[in-house]
């Protein structure tokens, strides 16, 4: 039975010596066409311009090389990389969790977290859990739902009606600003900040400090669930049955 051990392939292009082909279209420094020549005359000029022959289009008929600083090349292209995922920006959802008979201060609280990740351009999964006969009234979590939508519409839309999964009801909403966008403001904002507390070195420390939090950039499902602790269920009054909505 026949088995391949070679090494891993090489993307890397072939350079001066490793370029085996009696002729190539040569490229010069400056971008300008010298045409087919032989290999031997192409790693003269090489040498003559103290560069390297780097083949750019191996499939073409002859291959394509050019004259070039080969290292200078790579150092360039590393740089242009780093940058482009500097500034790539994930797709994350954030999810919130609510009660149907949530308590007005905790859905503050929730509400204020919802804004804050749409503000950062995130998409964020709205989850209302039902337990025990709350089940038997799903337009409760529905209505709530809705009045989530409208509280932050300036901010997101609905992207994914709300809809029944098993005992939950799940809604998404997505942000009108794009993740880069917002990326590009909060780094604008904490540098304002840091430059302000550079001038006025007599404020206190705390508030020299108070950068804009850095935007998450990781892929996944960012889960925030207030109700850990205070649990909407066990903290149920009648003045907070009465504000259902």
């Amino acid at each position: 039975m026949w088995c391949y051990r070679g090494g891993s392939i090489s993307t890397e292009p072939r350079i001066n010596d490793r370029i085996r082909v009696p002729e190539v279209r040569l490229v010069g420094p400056s971008g300008e066409q010298v045409g087919i020549v032989p290999l031997a005359k192409a790693l003269e000029l090489a040498q003559e311009y103290d560069l390297d022959l780097v083949e750019v289009a191996a499939s073409a008929r002859p291959p394509v090389c050019k004259l070039m600083d080969y290292g200078k090349f790579k150092y360039e292209s590393a740089m242009k990389a780093r940058e482009a995922r500097k500034n790539q920006a994930h797709t994350v959802i954030k999810e919130m969790k609510l009660r149907p008979k949530i308590d007005p201060h905790d859905y503050d609280t929730k509400k204020g977290h919802v804004v804050r990740f749409l503000k950062q351009g995130d998409k964020v999964k709205i989850t209302i859990m039902f337990r025990g006969r709350e089940q038997s009234r799903p337009e409760l979590g529905y209505r709530l739902l809705q009045r989530l939508a409208t509280d932050v519409e300036d901010l997101g839309f609905i992207e994914s009606n709300p809809k029944q999964d098993g005992r939950n009801m799940i809604m998404v909403l997505g942000p009108h600003k794009k993740k880069t966008e917002a990326m590009a403001e909060a780094r604008e904002a904490q540098a304002a900040r840091k430059a302000e507390a550079k001038a006025n070195p007599g404020k206190s420390q705390n508030h020299a400090g108070d950068d804009i939090p850095e935007v998450d950039e990781v892929d996944g499902v960012d889960e925030v669930d207030e109700a850990d602790e205070v649990d909407a269920e066990t903290a149920e009054t009648p003045a907070a049955a009465s504000a259902e909505v």
